[in-house]
């Protein structure tokens, strides 16, 4: 069993070259947390399709939603991703939204949501984990056999920061919405000005006294 003084709360995210190697990874995972050699929250081989968003194709874990990719932090972090902040965090720039961490746009933030996002790219499949380690070794030599790419980020770390982009994902639709509404007004606002014109350059032609001989 791992002790929990000295264990360490991480999401990993894996991406491989094919996507068979992916589900061996997940099965692999499975038997690091039979064993006792790692503890596993929850796990998801995912795929993300060329519209950005994350489709689940495997998962093991404590618990699972019906409808949801997995019960725990993992099922989040992979709304978030599949998301418009994921989306955006996830391009070739790395650039994330300034309302989201208080940045300018124009600013590269250190942020384990965007490292996550551009590892889960668009192509073969990858694997997502909350896991419990006494040391990343167990874990990197595992995926390292199976030709994975590990990364690595402090649940804690990741938790703070899915917060963060559901409130800025809701402000996002919120400000949208306004923003409709408002043209909405406005386009009601122009069209009514446009008719009130229209019948006052009636009227005036009608007022006009009919030309004389």
């Amino acid at each position: 069993m791992l002790d929990d003084a000295v264990t360490a709360e991480n999401v990993i995210a894996v991406s491989f070259s094919d996507d068979a190697n992916a589900y061996k990874a997940l099965s692999r995972l499975k038997e690091l947390d039979a064993n006792g050699e790692v503890a596993v929250r929850d796990a998801a081989v995912v795929v993300r399709g060329d519209d950005g968003k994350i489709v689940t194709k495997d998962q093991f874990g404590e618990e699972n939603v019906e409808g949801t990719a997995t019960g725990g932090l993992i099922g989040l972090v992979i709304g978030v991703l599949g998301g418009p902040i994921g989306v955006i965090v996830g391009g070739a720039s790395g650039v994330l939204v300034g309302s989201l961490f208080d940045q300018d746009d124009t600013d590269e933030t250190e942020s384990a949501i965007a490292d996550m996002s551009k590892s889960i790219g668009v192509g073969p499949a990858g694997l997502l984990a909350d896991v419990s380690e006494e040391s990343p070794a167990a874990i990197d030599a595992v995926m390292a056999n199976l030709g994975g790419t590990v990364l690595r980020r402090s649940a804690a770390d990741v938790q703070a920061e899915v917060a963060a982009a559901e409130e800025a994902q809701r402000a996002a639709k919120k400000k949208a919405r306004e923003e409709l509404r408002d043209a909405r007004h406005r386009k009601q606002k122009e069209e009514i000005d446009a008719k009130l014109a229209d019948l006052r350059a009636k009227l005036s032609r009608q007022k006009k006294p009919a030309a004389t001989s």
